[in-house]
């Protein structure tokens, strides 16, 4: 699950100057958009700035820019005014000072934009001020409105003629008995207001038979809640005596034959720009972008108290702006690098966040070994990660995205859950519901998460193929029926190219380049590996299933565009569906040769455990793209041995013995 709180100030920054054409914006060039926007009259004190972002040029210009004069740099935004819950979509020119395009938003078609942190102050005075409100609450044995902490999440659309074209919260409570409270242990379950915020009005109370409010603490930093500490567990140390094996200039970040560039935004958070691997001194292109386009949370519950929760919290809660500031032996250890991000508020101001991106390494085991009993040799080297990471804490849950870069070519994107179940009252008999304490419940629900991956295999000219195992009957050709066989699948059309997961058969999708091939005459290629967990498991028909339709597919294949990003569409917060991948597919468009971008959805489904209370230990979700015919043989046969003499103290001859040939 997933809600917002209002979120502490953070520091605003000086401006920095823009290295490359796809830097993240600069403060100064925040600052410029929007004063461009108020001396043309297009925006005024009502008026709140959110998703601003670079609009990156096309990637034609990036791949042509060779130093020297930057390409036009535009600042993508989207415009609430609240004095009349008017939204707008502009594109700033900051390079040259113009307004390049502005375009209504049909909010009853397409949607509002995402929470606004002022919104969660609002909706609690709303709610506060609202008679029939209050008196459900005091049904519940609650009279006390300053224990009670409001929860604004997003509305969603349900058949509710009312809500259509306004502003809405659908606001849940809980009782927070002293500061330091869990208030998560208590929530006051039966009641929930549907609130109109731009018209600051309750439009209706819904209440069922849940009157309970569960009373056993769930402050797990309590002493009489998690007991007395361990006292028997020793520190780790983890030390680089020489330092980090990384480098990182003007946003470039280079470390072991790989070469990748940070950017952020306010709406991803963390992206990868133009990674690629240099192979005997060629530099190969393999990712042109990647990220975290979008996130769905579905919740289970079928009652009117829940039936409506689900959450895309990138689109509807901005996951950029929502990162931690990532502190040295808590969320990262090692010889450490931090980035901090640059993101604009409401207002349209510079703000940064310190230490929003980690970078390190890890040791990640053995990378290869083998022992000849016939050659006389016995060889160890080890596998070691670079890590790029940033972490979020969105309500009540948080999550971390961590990059992982190999030596041998591997890349790696891990999801990390944790933080606190989204609660309510239990009755004993909800079978959608785990019972994790006293009167206390957690619903079923998944975290859903679309990666966009604009992959550029060895160049723009790609083609993308279904792998999978396939059964070779006996007979002729296969005598013992010890025979194994690999099918492969051309995906040729967007139509074609949106396809499950499917564990059992072992199937991959290997994305390939049409103009350059390996030693043996093969095409080079990079090949997904899914996880192959549950996608969204909500009934087609359903609200959600129409708003997050690329949820119901593993992968999407589309051609690439610069402006579509989004796997849910520009403006999900109450957009009814239909946008994101399924507009963007409509076409169906040949991939056949083209500049493809592969969307992934991997994630969670969650049924809470009493183990996951009253604080949840990290889960983990992810996939792996693998080298697969990419490199002529192994690329890591030149890492060093960097063990110690103790390694091999035990051997006859010492460390060096095994080196000779007979």
């Amino acid at each position: 699950m997933t809600i917002a709180h209002p979120k502490p100030a953070l520091d605003p920054i000086d401006a920095v100057h823009s290295a490359h054409p796809l830097s993240p914006l600069s403060p100064a060039e925040i600052r410029a958009a929007k004063e461009l926007l108020v001396s043309a009259g297009k925006a005024g004190p009502q008026t709140r700035y959110s998703y601003v972002s670079l609009r990156e040029p096309e990637k034609a210009d990036v791949l042509a820019y060779a130093g020297g004069e930057l390409p036009t740099r535009e600042v993508s935004i989207l415009l609430t005014d609240l004095d009349t819950q008017r939204v707008r979509t502009v594109i700033v020119d900051v390079t040259r000072g113009e307004l390049v395009h502005e375009r209504e938003i049909d909010t009853s078609a397409e949607g509002f934009g995402p929470a606004l942190d002022a919104d969660f102050t609002a909706v609690d005075e709303i709610v506060k001020a609202d008679e029939e409100w209050v008196a459900a609450i005091a049904r519940r044995g609650i009279t006390d409105l300053d224990r009670v902490r409001t929860v604004p999440l997003s509305a969603g659309v349900f058949d509710h003629p009312d809500e259509i074209g306004r502003r809405m919260y659908r606001v849940l409570a809980f009782e927070q008995k002293y500061e330091t409270d869990s208030m998560w242990a208590h929530p006051i379950d039966g009641v929930v207001a549907h609130v109109d915020v731009g018209g600051r009005s309750v439009l209706r109370v819904v209440e069922n038979h849940i009157r309970h409010v569960p009373q056993e603490s769930g402050d797990y930093l309590d002493p009489t809640t998690r007991g007395a500490e361990r006292t028997d567990l020793k520190p780790i140390s983890i030390t680089q005596p020489e330092g980090a094996s990384f480098a990182l200039e003007d946003g470039l970040l280079t470390w072991q034959n790989w070469s990748v560039r940070l950017g952020y935004n306010g709406r991803e958070g963390l992206t990868l720009h133009q990674l690629s691997f240099t192979d005997a001194g060629v530099l190969r292109p393999i990712l042109y972008r990647g990220s975290v386009s979008e996130m769905v949370v579905n919740y289970g519950e079928p009652t009117p108290m829940h039936n409506w929760q689900n959450y895309f919290d990138v689109g509807e809660y901005q996951f950029g702006r929502l990162a931690n500031s990532l502190e040295l032996g808590c969320d990262c250890l090692g010889e450490i690098s931090y980035v901090d991000a640059i993101v604009a508020d409401d207002f349209g101001d510079p703000q940064s966040i310190r230490n929003a991106i980690c970078i390190h390494e890890e040791d990640y085991g053995i990378l290869w070994k083998h022992t000849d009993m016939f050659s006389g040799t016995s060889e160890t080297r080890r596998q070691r990660r670079l890590v790029v990471s940033f972490f979020v804490t969105v309500g009540n849950y948080d999550y971390g995205f961590y990059w992982y870069l190999y030596l041998d070519g591997t890349i790696e994107l891990e999801g990390k859950a944790t933080g606190i179940v989204f609660t309510g009252g239990h009755d004993g008999s909800d079978p959608y519901s785990s019972r994790i304490a006293p009167g206390l419940g957690a619903p079923v629900h998944q975290h859903l998460f679309s990666a966009r991956l604009d992959l550029d295999i060895d160049g723009t000219a790609n083609q993308i193929d279904e792998l999978e195992f396939t059964p070779v009957p006996m007979g002729d050709g296969n005598p013992h029926g010890n025979a194994i066989s690999r099918s492969r699948t051309p995906l040729r059309t967007e139509g074609e190219a949106q396809r499950l997961a499917a564990n059992h058969l072992g199937r991959v999708w290997a994305i390939s380049s049409t103009e350059r091939r390996n030693r043996l005459g093969e095409p080079t290629t990079y090949v997904l590996h899914p996880e192959g967990q549950p996608v969204l498991l909500a009934d087609p028909a359903s609200s959600v299933a129409r708003r997050a339709e690329f949820a119901r597919k593993n992968l999407w294949v589309t051609r690439y565009d610069r402006d579509e990003l989004w796997a849910a569409g520009y403006t999900i917060n109450q957009h009814p569906g239909g946008a994101g991948l399924p507009a963007y597919a409509q076409g169906d468009r040949e991939l056949d040769a083209q500049d493809l971008v592969i969307w992934h959805t991997f994630g969670l489904t969650h049924v809470v455990r009493l183990e996951d209370w009253p604080i949840m230990p990290v889960d983990y979700t992810g996939f792996t793209l693998k080298p697969h015919g990419f490199f002529d043989r192994n690329p890591t046969l030149d890492v060093p041995d960097l063990s110690t003499r103790l390694c091999h103290a035990d051997r006859p001859g010492g460390h060096d013995a095994h080196h000779h040939h007979p």
